[in-house]
């Protein structure tokens, strides 16, 4: 039939969400404290990080000493992609928020599962848009918006207002 597409009963069938939570070749599961540092700011860039539970933030320092928080990430979320598209560098420090359980997947296994199975490719590029359209959002609300709504905006985020997830309780 013409369009059908008959799946290959050689092999079995890829779970991603399998995938990111067992450890395998080229993977492994770091569990970090609130407050310990991921990686840093000019660590190579060689793996890419998956969080199973718990939340980071990504900050970037300046020349001139001045940090940014450039992302907080929570759990399902992904990290140093970067190093998929040829980044040798970290351009920025990840920091455990909360104590935290993350996946970390070596640069040659996740290109090789992005390479040979379908469901992979599928789950991860829709959080490399998801991200590029929440920075996207994040740029035009600080160019545009006022404080008042920059901050009704944060709030909302926050509180996973619009999302799947449940809003969780933040200690400020």
């Amino acid at each position: 039939m013409k369009g059908v597409i008959v799946p290959d009963k050689s092999r079995p069938l890829f779970d991603p969400k399998f995938f990111l939570a067992k450890i395998g070749e080229g993977r492994s599961v770091i569990r970090c404290d609130k407050g310990q540092v991921v990686f840093s700011q000019g660590d190579t860039a060689d793996t890419v990080f998956y969080i199973q539970k718990g939340k980071v933030k990504l900050t970037v320092v300046s020349e001139q000493g001045k940090e940014a928080v450039v992302a907080m990430l929570g759990t399902d979320d992904f990290f140093g992609e970067g190093c998929l598209a040829g980044q040798t560098l970290r351009v920025a420090t990840v920091t455990a928020m909360e104590d935290t359980a993350i996946m970390r997947i070596e640069k040659v296994a996740i290109l090789r599962v992005l390479r040979d199975e379908t469901a992979f490719p599928e789950l991860f590029i829709a959080h490399l848009l998801n991200r590029t359209i929440r920075v996207e959002a994040d740029l035009v609300d600080q160019l545009f918006n006022s404080s008042e709504k920059r901050l009704a905006r944060l709030l909302l985020l926050m509180a996973n207002f619009g999302s799947d997830r449940p809003p969780q309780p933040m200690i400020a």
